[in-house]
């Protein structure tokens, strides 16, 4: 789609997302309530809400609930249009006990929270390569879970099992263990609780066996990927495949909507709190932000406490000035942070965008 000039007022819009409609209201200039609407969610109910939208005046901003989830294709079609998109977080339970809660108040307060300039988020385009890291990363993080959970069961049912079998498995490595497990014959009659642990085990250490399988050929699928999206990411000490592919998750296809280090580095969870209270002055770790991304920093952090020299001879040097380990990790995240945030904005990201409102192939 193109994008197109209106005469009229200057008008915001809000949309409430939805799984089969989404709500959307505009405003004035000054937040007067002009109307709203219900759309399917469909290429189809896109096009009329965009339309709708540009019939009441010159379209300045949209802003998006849910841009995530319910909203990522709506926010696709209004970028490609040449709108601006902005993400708007969900009203607390605070101001929906005040105000109530339907959707096309929902709608309006979106729309009132980019006009007033609450709402300033910019949403990840969801276009590139890394969109394409993003789900395949679902799919394995899916996989190593269920991976770990036949594990632990394994190992939960091995403890009350029969003496005999577990005589049987005593001392195995992990993968003789899975080996062995896999190949038993737990017979015919599962009335019997020998046969039935045997046949439980048989069933899990296969199914530890498929999720290794899968996770290789994830593995294999996301490495060229993740070196196409970033490859400077990769070549920074103690980053690996999985945590460069969790850091462009976590930043997207277009990380320029970070407009500095500092907001990447809340955007990760490790820009420093202050924690001070009378003659005591310091600053705590911040426990806020993309989780998944501040595990990766850590294990970054981690990789270089123990394999890196500089890094090493930083930790001894703020140990002697008295800072506990938690602080010292706090400062070696924020300073990774920023180092990966300088190397992503610099970074060219090749991606094929879909600029039009037909679904991909």
């Amino acid at each position: 789609m193109t994008s197109m000039t209106h005469d009229g007022p200057k008008i915001t819009g809000g949309v409430d997302t939805h799984g089969l409609t989404h709500h959307a209201a505009v405003i004035d200039s000054v937040g007067r309530h002009l109307a709203d609407r219900e759309f399917p969610a469909t290429v189809h109910g896109y096009r009329d809400l965009l339309h709708w939208m540009r019939g009441h005046g010159t379209l300045v901003t949209v802003g998006v609930e849910g841009t995530g989830a319910y909203g990522a294709e709506l926010a696709r079609v209004l970028a490609a249009a040449g709108v601006a998109v902005t993400d708007v977080d969900r009203p607390d339970r605070k101001i929906r006990r005040m105000q109530g809660k339907s959707d096309p108040i929902d709608a309006y307060a979106a729309a009132t929270a980019v006009l007033s300039g609450r709402a300033t988020g910019t949403p990840k385009s969801r276009d590139g390569v890394i969109e394409s890291v993003r789900v395949l990363r679902v799919a394995r993080r899916s996989a190593v879970k269920a991976r770990t959970q036949a594990m632990n069961q394994i190992r939960g049912l091995l403890v009350s099992a029969p003496a005999m079998l577990r005589a049987q498995v005593a001392g195995l490595d992990r993968a003789t263990l899975l080996r062995t497990l896999a190949r038993l014959r737990p017979g015919d009659d599962l009335g019997h609780p020998l046969a039935a642990t045997r046949a439980a085990l048989r069933r899990l250490a296969r199914r530890h066996q498929a999720m290794d399988i899968e996770i290789t050929e994830l593995d294999a699928e996301l490495s060229p990927l993740t070196r196409q999206a970033a490859p400077q990411l990769l070549e920074l000490f103690g980053v690996g495949p999985d945590t460069a592919g969790q850091l462009l998750t976590t930043a997207g296809d277009n990380p320029e909507r970070l407009r500095s280090e500092a907001s990447f580095a809340h955007l990760t969870g490790v820009a420093p709190i202050p924690a001070s209270s009378g003659r005591t002055h310091r600053h705590r770790l911040n426990r806020g932000g993309d989780r998944a991304a501040n595990n990766a920093l850590h294990t970054i952090v981690l990789v270089r406490m123990r394999y890196d020299e500089r890094t090493r001879t930083y930790v001894e040097r703020r140990t002697k000035e008295g800072l506990s380990k938690k602080d010292i990790m706090r400062c070696l995240k924020r300073f990774v942070a920023r180092e990966i945030h300088r190397t992503l904005t610099s970074t060219p990201t090749r991606s094929t965008r879909q600029n039009d409102l037909t679904p991909a192939a």
